[in-house]
């Protein structure tokens, strides 16, 4: 069928939808709408059959679902209404929840229901992680179904006449507050999760107003409710009544009438402001009993050594480069046979950190040096030839994230994973050896399509290219632990030594032919360029980007 997917943000989920409809041999095309003008001119431009909308915050117009069946994407169970429905989910602590498709109509989120699916939220997890594991999940589950549905020309969607009706408004701040006086420290972390990655939390901290984002428990420190007791790479810590949270990233209430804001690590966020308090060390190997915060952690066993890293929005910085270079480095130092990469769930790595370079005082001089630092990992996975590596991806990866995964030996991808294998959209020429390793993994016609295009793929097509190597269908929390299943196997199986032969010897052959150190520097002479052109488009795309804003002079958001 010819679809077209109207949304308010190419989000991850949009994404998603849109890569999996595409595998399914649908013609998809993709448009952010932001009213109802858009809606109508995107239906004229690609007079689709269907209309789809993932993530859509403006209404779509009754002279458009009266005439074409509009399926709207809501993130709650059948009855369920109502823009912050995640959002209270997770605050109320629910466990388990839905996501249902329904057609458009005059009340939102009253239409007949086309499918629904359910899901599990587990303890622990922030709204946008869940957003993009089970919630997600179970939106493309469902909307399998209603597509088919759909398509069969028999199917009649059931009213909601027969289910209790649950409309909710959306979650205002004065909702997410939090009384630092009297909240225990599971209260501030749903509090904090249920408002990740937005809006964030807004408080005042040291003279300012700020949102705040993330959240992870300390058992360790105590101290006067509110107050700041430590940092730790970027982190704060702040007491509760019965304990402390650590929270990663802040960001500054927007001024009237200036620009938005956009999210930093907290320290230096606060800047001078941050008051005197001891800087905790980043522990890399942690008892399975701590409740605390490190953004990198090993773990040994079964002859394998785990490199666990996560970052928030998968963005990694001059300085979380270097820490996970050290942190790799010490993994390649233990007796395994096997070093797997990557976090339990959600993102693998999206790339540098366009927020800290943004905010540096010489952007030019930070993305360069953040460019090198990535660089420094990904040569040092492709240099290693005593272990085999694999990247494990737990969710998505972008640009130099998602060269870093295929620098390793295999890589191994949650199914509901989406890639972005390349840096066209933020104006960069790429580096991170992907002049060496895109071709070497999915030939040079199709790296330079995905270069091109700028699409992203779902991890059946990245697995089909030959991208990753192997598809994983489990849910987002079953999937580390089917990874530990699978490293110890390699790590057990006697060809693994073969392999580690064949492997160094092809390494010896490659930097005979063509030192990595040549690749390196063709493609960071290209990045030197763009970085420090003033007038390159990149600055432009870089700042919209983290503002949310349209960059100067774009044309219409449509793909496909």
């Amino acid at each position: 069928m010819r679809i077209l997917l109207i949304a308010s943000a190419f989000n991850s989920l949009t994404q998603r939808v849109q890569a999996e409809l595409r595998d399914a041999r649908h013609t998809v095309a993709t448009e952010v709408v932001g009213d109802g003008d858009d809606v109508r001119r995107a239906v004229d431009r690609h007079s689709p059959e269907l209309v789809v909308a993932p993530m859509l915050r403006t209404a779509v117009p009754a002279d458009v679902w009266s005439r074409l069946t509009c399926l709207i994407v809501h993130p709650g169970p059948p009855g369920d209404r109502g823009p912050s429905s995640l959002d209270r989910a997770v605050h109320a602590g629910r466990t388990r929840w839905g996501v249902t498709v329904l057609q458009a109509e005059a009340e939102l989120d009253a239409g007949p229901v086309w499918a629904s699916a359910e899901c599990t939220l587990p303890e622990g997890t922030s709204k946008s992680d869940l957003y993009r594991g089970e919630v997600a999940d179970a939106a493309l589950e469902a909307l399998r179904s209603a597509v088919a549905r759909f398509a069969s020309g028999s199917h009649r969607p059931h009213p909601q006449d027969g289910v209790e009706p649950s409309a909710s408004p959306r979650m205002r701040q004065d909702e997410r507050r939090i009384d630092w006086q009297t909240f225990r420290t599971l209260d501030v972390l749903r509090t904090l999760r249920a408002a990740d990655s937005q809006p964030g939390v807004l408080d005042e901290l040291l003279g300012a107003e700020w949102f705040l984002h993330g959240g992870h428990a300390e058992d360790q420190l105590y101290g006067t409710p509110g107050e700041i007791l430590a940092t730790r790479a970027g982190a704060i810590c702040r007491a509760t009544v019965d304990g402390a949270v650590w929270i990663p990233q802040l960001r500054p209430r927007r001024a009237a009438g200036g620009p938005r804001t956009f999210r930093l690590p907290a320290t230096l966020a606060l800047g001078e402001r941050l008051p005197d308090v001891p800087e905790r060390p980043a522990p890399l190997e942690l008892a399975p009993e701590r409740h605390t915060h490190t953004e990198i952690r090993y773990r040994e066993r079964n002859g394998v050594g785990f490199v666990r890293f996560s970052f928030p929005g998968g963005a990694m910085s001059t300085v979380q480069c270097r820490r996970l270079l050290a942190a790799y480095r010490y993994a390649c130092t233990r007796p395994t046979r096997v070093v797997v990469l990557g976090g339990r769930r959600d993102f693998f790595s999206n790339g540098i950190h366009l927020g800290v370079i943004e905010a540096a005082s010489d952007p030019a001089a930070e993305g360069w040096a953040n460019i090198q630092a990535l660089d420094d990992v990904v040569e040092a996975v492709l240099t290693t030839t005593d272990r085999l590596v694999v990247a494990a991806l737990g969710g998505n990866a972008a640009a130099g994230g998602a060269m870093l995964a295929a620098a390793a030996d295999e890589v191994w991808c949650r199914a509901g994973a989406v890639l972005n294998p390349h840096y066209r959209l933020m104006g960069l020429p790429g580096s991170e050896f992907w002049t060496y390793t895109l071709p070497r993994r999915v030939g040079p016609e199709i790296t330079e399509a995905l270069m091109r295009d700028a699409e992203p793929m779902s991890a059946a097509t990245a697995r089909r290219i030959g991208l990753v190597d192997r598809v994983l269908p489990t849910s987002p929390s079953g999937f580390a632990p089917r990874v530990a299943e699978l490293a110890a196997a390699l790590a057990e199986d006697p060809a693994t030594h073969q392999r580690l032969a064949v492997k160094k010897t092809n390494r010896a052959r490659d930097e005979a032919t063509e030192p990595l150190a040549a690749y390196r520097d063709r493609e960071l002479a290209a990045m030197h360029r763009v970085l420090f052109d003033p007038a390159a488009p990149h600055h432009a795309l870089r700042r919209a980007f983290l503002r949310k804003e349209a960059p100067p002079g774009a044309a219409p958001a449509l793909r496909g």
